[in-house]
């Protein structure tokens, strides 16, 4: 089965161009698809019927095709069923090309456009011409009771394949309505303000103070609610310069002060698309069980806070070449894979995206990674029994494919696992944690010895180096505790260690001999560190 867009539209010479330009294999996935997209579902038939116009184009007898606009009140394009949708023709200009072309040929194709949300859906249809007098009751659906224009026909439309197409390139663009929506009320609510403090300015560079020590400065410029569990914070420069250059897989640590007064850093991903110069954006998951970050975070960020945020850091970056690529997400671990989506797409590079949890609804970005990966990405909602079958994805990848897994450590644990069982180099899978890693079944008891106190600790096989440190009383840097944002690193004066973390480099571990004591151990009978 194939998406029937590329039955249509993929002719030989199509198929020539492809192969001319490098991208025939991404596209070859379209003829593969298990979805023909020839019916319309939920929400292609709520985006339909919102639209206020849409472009479509016809071809006449001389093989000349015509492009017109059609606009109307949203939701004068109507869906009648699965497979038919219609409008009710508003008298024009009277040349009547596009209805002489209809009735030469029926075929028609039309492009619907979401200028504000950079969205627009492909529609090829046959159409046919309906009239009062043909079907009285079929045109009182299509007609628009409230809009004084006349009406001469009824264009009725049979689906023969939909398709969601790239955003890249769009424009946003606005109405006049959805202008006043937002600029109304913040006009009203500026003149409130006024009235409160005077003439002083209000911006979002004022008076008040960041929290934080580190070197970048941003203010959070927008909050939006996700998932039950999981918002997501824009942050953008106070002025709204340009922020520094991220690629996909970027992370970056931010303050919180936690319920006891102390105050510490959290590392997130930045969960935007890399090619964003503006802003960045983080998705924050509530841990109910954590030790109070994240409840933090969501309790006490709130629109126009600022805070002195890390320089952004990539430790889980994406390969350089044409490999394909499988990336395997579970929960909250959706937000760094999804700007390798992003950019793998950007780039022409073929990239397939799993995306694992408890239920839909629980899927943070779930309807745009749909809309904008339509056919390159596949979902598994636990509750409807679809599971992710590791050992079936990782089979039936291309031997070169390069692996990139985050999420639960069972689910990385899981697919290094199989991985490794099924012969695949270590080196084509990649990981990120963003929980402290589980003991492994080799990991025995070692000690540490402080080179500057003389302290010696026994490390237990189920303890990691940082809780003993912490535990004996030993003031010690830390953030994530699982390896990702590298705070905790610490140089190492004597023995070997077993690096764990996914964010410190070769030079860092091997020339500069820092570990991240977080999760990594000792090979040795002991370690000396600089503390």
């Amino acid at each position: 089965m194939s998406a029937k867009f590329a039955d249509i539209t993929f002719t030989p010479s199509v198929k020539a161009a492809q192969t001319r330009y490098g991208s025939r294999a991404a596209n070859e996935r379209f003829e593969l698809a298990q979805d023909p997209g020839d019916t319309l579902g939920e929400i292609e038939a709520g985006f339909i019927e919102a639209r206020d116009g849409f472009y479509q184009a016809t071809v006449n007898e001389q093989g000349w095709p015509y492009v017109q606009y059609r606009g109307g009140p949203a939701g004068f394009l109507k869906v009648l069923d699965a497979r038919t949708f219609g409008y009710a023709d508003f008298r024009g200009n009277i040349q009547y090309l596009s209805v002489g072309n209809l009735t030469a040929n029926d075929r028609i194709s039309l492009i619907l456009m979401d200028y504000p949300n950079r969205r627009r859906l492909k529609i090829w249809a046959r159409a046919r011409l309906v009239h009062h007098d043909e079907d009285p009751e079929l045109m009182a659906r299509l007609e628009v009771p409230t809009y004084r224009a006349r009406v001469e026909r009824g264009v009725v439309m049979t689906i023969e394949a939909v398709e969601w197409n790239c955003p890249q390139h769009i424009t946003p663009r606005f109405t006049e309505a959805e202008v006043n929506a937002v600029v109304v009320p913040l006009e009203s609510r500026i003149t409130e303000l006024e009235a409160t403090v005077g003439d002083q300015p209000t911006t979002l560079s004022g008076p008040q103070s960041a929290i934080g020590d580190g070197p970048l400065e941003l203010v959070i410029t927008g909050i939006r609610q996700l998932t039950p569990e999981v918002r997501a914070y824009e942050l953008r420069r106070p002025e709204f310069e340009d922020l520094p250059t991220v690629t996909a897989g970027s992370h970056i640590q931010v303050p919180v002060q936690l319920e006891d007064g102390s105050k510490k850093t959290r590392t997130f991903s930045i969960s935007s698309n890399p090619s964003r110069r503006d802003i960045y954006e983080i998705a924050v998951r509530l841990d109910t069980e954590g030790q109070g970050g994240t409840r933090a975070i969501h309790e006490r960020y709130a629109l126009g806070m600022r805070i002195q945020a890390s320089l952004p850091r990539n430790a889980f970056c994406l390969h350089q070449g044409d490999q394909p690529t499988v990336l395997i997400a579970g929960g909250i671990g959706i937000t760094p894979l999804k700007t390798m989506a992003q950019t793998l797409q950007a780039e022409g590079r073929a990239f397939h995206l799993h995306y694992a949890a408890r239920s839909q609804s629980l899927m943070a970005y779930r309807s745009k990674l749909a809309l904008a990966f339509d056919g390159s990405v596949t979902f598994y909602p636990g509750n409807e029994g679809q599971k992710l079958d590791i050992e079936a994805l990782l089979s039936n990848a291309p031997p070169d494919a390069m692996f990139y897994v985050c999420g639960p450590d069972r689910l990385t644990d899981a697919v290094r696992s199989m991985a490794d069982a099924l012969g695949i180099d270590c080196k084509q899978v990649r990981y990120e944690r963003f929980t402290t890693a589980t003991p492994e079944a080799a990991d025995t008891e070692f000690q540490v010895r402080l080179a500057r106190s003389g302290t010696e600790l026994t490390i237990a096989r189920d303890q990691t180096i940082l809780d003993a440190l912490l535990e004996a009383g030993i003031d010690s840097d830390f953030g994530c505790k699982s390896g990702t944002c590298g705070a905790c690193a610490v140089k190492v004066l004597d023995g070997t260690p077993i690096h764990r973390d996914s964010t410190l480099s070769d030079a860092e571990r091997d020339q500069a001999g820092l570990m991240c004591p977080c999760v990594s151990r000792a090979s040795s009978d002991g370690l000396v560190l600089d503390i």
